[in-house]
């Protein structure tokens, strides 16, 4: 084996793994990155440990590549924090942190925080790197597990603050498997009784739903789907990380279910007496709170890993392997499905939902309602567009009304850390530098990392960042009227409204494109002209505070066609 540092070795096994991109706060491994200098690896330094971890959340779900975030040891609790999102939503990233030598270890040495623990929690793999011949084989073993079976970060914290263990020589092999260098590296094929016994269950029932969650698209199984759906006629909902595996106005799609959803989705789902989850957690999400469906329906999922195979309902069938092989022999296997009136019904649903809905998404209203962004989003994305959503309101808007229009346009959303969106969208843009990218967050997301703008101008990451100015945190207005048992006074609206702030021109001090939008008619030409410009935008749109976004449809509760102010 040929000697060299640890510091070159792992500068070339990024480079042998094809990472693009590695999202980093200074100052950690700065010789590693010093040999870089001559390879295709571009060093974003970014100003905080969470937005670094979050851009490499947007670049892996993007680009289904591991995305690789480092800091050193003090800003490593942020970074763990920064995982949380990528953990919920089964995102390959790798972080690589500082650590404790042992000769400083238990005696206070600067920064010091034994912190390894935090990793535990949000993370598939967590190692120490406490010897230099160690790094390559445990380099190797985090890109293995990110990417084996259902993705998710691994950690590997390197030894020394500022991970000086790898400045070392020593006789080492740079030596990758090119396999874990994207999702998915083994594709199971599922057991096929399983498959036909699956076939016959959606054959015999009378109301069967398809659910597709985000292994649908960590699969690229979207193609298959689809195939399925359209042989047996089964209505398809659409978790929000499936919210791109079928056009919106497809004839079989019923929307996103559950807690962030459409009520025509969960409508359906609460009627359905077969439930097929594909790739999907049923977590409480996309199922609101296991709600949807409703306990006792038959149950069929398809999963990677062995351990959802019935975690949240007692399935009739478990099937364990590959989303995009086993659907495909589905498609094979299956007997074409005359149309019937349960889908005439789930379309008549969807129908009534959009005209119910119709009048705010056109809704000519200053200040300007949520809803026309999303249909001005909707109209201007381009076939090969990405919308990318923060959580919490931003959430519950885009889930319910960005359409997607093509099947080559992409979304990604928050798995519920609100400020996700902006970091990550820079994550995703760099990932697909020549796509549009268009992030939607609130002013309460967009806070929350809005120092990024200097690394989007300084790197050309040019991403269109729309923001929801509503000069509040509007989605507490209501829990803060409950808290106050029903009406708010003195000084409650301390605790959820800001002044108003022009984020235009904050853009615009960054040194990136601002453009403020105050009337409705004014959005399609901001938006149109953002689109084009190549340079990192924020549109700014002043809208309605009391703009609440709906609560989801429950049985027995309200459809929440009408609501113009909190309190209506």
């Amino acid at each position: 084996m040929p000697k060299m540092t640890g510091a070159r070795l792992f500068a070339e096994m990024m480079r042998d793994y094809e990472v693009s991109h590695i999202f980093f706060v200074p100052a950690f491994m700065l010789k590693s990155f010093a040999e870089m200098e001559d390879m295709p690896v571009a060093r974003i330094m970014v100003h905080g440990e969470k937005a670094a971890a979050y851009m490499a959340d947007g670049y892996a779900r993007a680009s289904g590549k591991p995305g690789v975030c480092m800091a050193q040891m003090i800003g490593a609790s942020n970074l763990a924090a920064g995982l949380r999102d990528a953990h919920m939503a089964g995102s390959p990233v790798i972080a690589v942190t500082g650590g404790p030598a042992p000769a400083s270890r238990y005696r206070h040495a600067y920064q010091e925080v034994d912190d390894i623990t935090q990793f535990d929690v949000v993370t598939k793999f967590n190692a120490q790197v406490d010897a230099l011949t160690r790094l390559p084989d445990l380099t190797r073993q985090a890109f293995r597990v990110a990417t084996s079976g259902a993705p998710g970060p691994v950690h590997l914290r390197i030894q020394g603050h500022l991970g000086q263990l790898t400045e070392g020589e020593a006789d080492l092999e740079p030596m990758v498997e090119p396999r874990y260098a994207h999702v998915p590296p083994f594709r199971p094929a599922p057991d096929e009784q399983h498959l036909n016994d699956a076939l016959a269950l959606l054959e015999r029932a009378m109301r069967p739903v398809i659910i597709a969650g985000g292994g649908v698209m960590t699969s690229g199984a979207a193609a298959e789907l689809q195939a399925l759906a359209e042989k047996l006629n089964i209505p398809v909902a659409t978790s929000l990380n499936a919210k791109a595996c079928l056009p919106d106005k497809h004839p079989l799609n019923i929307g996103v279910p559950g807690a962030y959803s459409r009520d025509c989705a969960n409508r359906t789902l609460a009627e359905c007496d077969a439930a097929f989850f594909i790739g999907s957690h049923a977590g409480g999400q996309v199922t609101n709170n296991w709600m949807f469906p409703p306990p006792g329906t038959t149950v069929i999922q398809l999963d990677i890993n062995p351990d959802e195979l019935g975690r949240n309902y007692p399935n009739a069938v478990s099937i364990l392997g590959d989303a995009k092989l086993g659907l495909a022999r589905m498609v094979e296997l299956a007997q074409p499905k005359a149309a019937t009136g349960w889908l005439e019904r789930a379309q008549i649903r969807v129908a009534e939902w959009r005209r119910a809905n119709a009048e705010m998404r056109d809704a000519d209203v200053a200040p300007i309602r949520p809803e026309r962004i999303c249909r001005e989003i909707s109209s201007l994305l381009p076939p090969d567009g990405i919308v990318v959503s923060d959580t919490g309101h931003a959430g519950i808007w885009t889930a319910r009304f960005i359409e997607l229009a093509h099947a080559t346009q992409r979304y990604y959303r928050a798995a519920g850390s609100l400020g996700w969106g902006f970091p990550a969208a820079l994550g995703v843009k760099c990932a697909h530098p020549d796509r549009p990218v268009v992030c939607f967050t609130g002013d309460g997301g967009f806070y929350y990392h809005i120092a990024e703008l200097e690394t989007a101008r300084r790197h050309n990451i040019n991403v269109v960042t729309v923001v929801n100015n509503n000069s509040a945190l509007n989605q507490e207005i209501r829990l803060n009227d409950a808290a106050y048992g029903g009406q708010q006074r003195g000084r409650a609206e301390e605790m959820w409204r800001f002044p108003e702030v022009n984020f235009a021109r904050v853009a615009e001090s960054f040194g990136c494109v601002g453009i403020r939008v105050e009337r409705p008619r004014d959005l399609a030409d901001a938006l149109t002209r953002a689109l084009v410009m190549n340079k990192p935008v924020v549109v700014d749109v002043a809208t309605d505070m009391y703009a609440i976004a709906p609560h989801p449809w429950t049985p027995g509760g309200h459809d929440f066609h009408s609501y113009q102010k909190a309190g209506d």
